[in-house]
């Protein structure tokens, strides 16, 4: 809980931050008419975004489960999530239709105010980096990093762009570097669309091999068979499985054995917090007739593994599906 806590508190102090640069870049590009400027403003409010979701993440971590959600609060994320995808679409069409205009029209920029601002983004950022290197263990906080890395990027370029501006008077590279910024916005826009999107389709999250996660159930002792393996994210930090394992014939101490043993395997090597095994034996599931009320998975693809070649076959073929 302690380490929680120190995560939460990290990203509240980034979170604040970059809510200073989002305004003092905002202010410095109205007030040097400065598009640049204002789009990497734009930029920078799809980190405050990223970081709220962060901290929100790990505040909603905190929350127990209840009788109307047995998983929790997490994905109440995804909707944050859709919310800031669309805002950013929207920031990235405004930002190209005014460069297209100035580029056709282009208008004075004050480059030194441009320069100062854009100075603040680049030391604020850089302090904020520094700060999440440290906690680089969780996935948070790494997603934290990279946005905040790319912005500071990206308000590097806003200071060439300013200096160039205050030395040769050269107006275009205000629009062209507003268009490059767009264009980063809208890459930072399509991932969360991408990411959300399999995360309401209960993908298999892309971290997770289906083919070694097979291949460490059936290297498990007493394991024959197996079958209806799922893998799917319950958010952007948890990822949750279900899997029919069957079972040599054993002491039921030796099936809950099995049991914990592979909990522990999933989760050291996957990542995998939520596992649901069910173990069979002499009457496996696929043998049962349910007849008009028969449950929807199917078990063609059984794989059927002997005691002595368990470790030795390859991966079988595991499809992750809706849960």
């Amino acid at each position: 809980m302690e380490r929680v806590t120190d995560h939460g508190a990290t990203l509240r102090k980034a979170l604040v931050l970059t809510c200073v640069i989002l305004l003092v870049e905002l202010a410095g590009g109205i007030w040097s008419h400065s598009l640049a400027l204002v789009s990497d403003a734009g930029h920078v409010l799809t980190d405050v975004f990223a970081l709220g979701l962060a901290w929100f993440a790990v505040d909603q971590a905190r929350r127990p489960a209840d009788r109307r959600r047995s998983y929790g609060y997490q994905r109440v994320s995804i909707l944050a999530a859709l919310v800031n995808s669309a805002v950013l679409i929207v920031i990235v069409l405004a930002i190209a239709v005014e460069a297209v205009r100035r580029l056709a029209h282009p208008e004075p920029v004050q480059g030194a105010i441009v320069v100062i601002a854009a100075l603040v983004g680049v030391a604020i950022n850089a302090y904020v980096m520094l700060g999440l290197r440290g906690h680089g263990r969780n996935l948070n906080l790494r997603a934290a990093l990279l946005h905040i890395t790319g912005d500071l990027g990206a308000s590097a370029g806003v200071v060439v762009a300013g200096a160039i501006i205050l030395l040769t008077g050269w107006l275009y590279i205000d629009p062209i570097l507003s268009l490059a910024i767009a264009a980063l916005i809208a890459l930072g826009a399509w991932r969360i669309v991408r990411e959300t999107v399999n995360l309401l389709l209960e993908g298999t999250p892309s971290e997770v091999n289906l083919g070694d996660v097979t291949t460490e159930i059936a290297g498990t002792e007493h394991v024959i068979g197996m079958h209806d393996l799922h893998v799917w994210a319950l958010s952007a930090e948890e990822t949750a499985l279900s899997v029919h394992v069957v079972l040599e014939e054993c002491p039921l101490g030796d099936a809950e054995h099995v049991v914990r043993d592979l909990e522990s395997r999933l989760c050291g090597r996957f990542d995998i917090g939520h596992t649901t095994i069910q173990v069979e034996s002499c009457h496996p599931c696929g043998e049962i007739h349910h007849g008009a009320g028969e449950h929807n998975h199917p078990h063609e693809h059984v794989v059927r593994l002997s005691p002595s070649s368990a470790r030795a076959v390859p991966p079988p073929v595991a499809r992750s599906s809706e849960r």
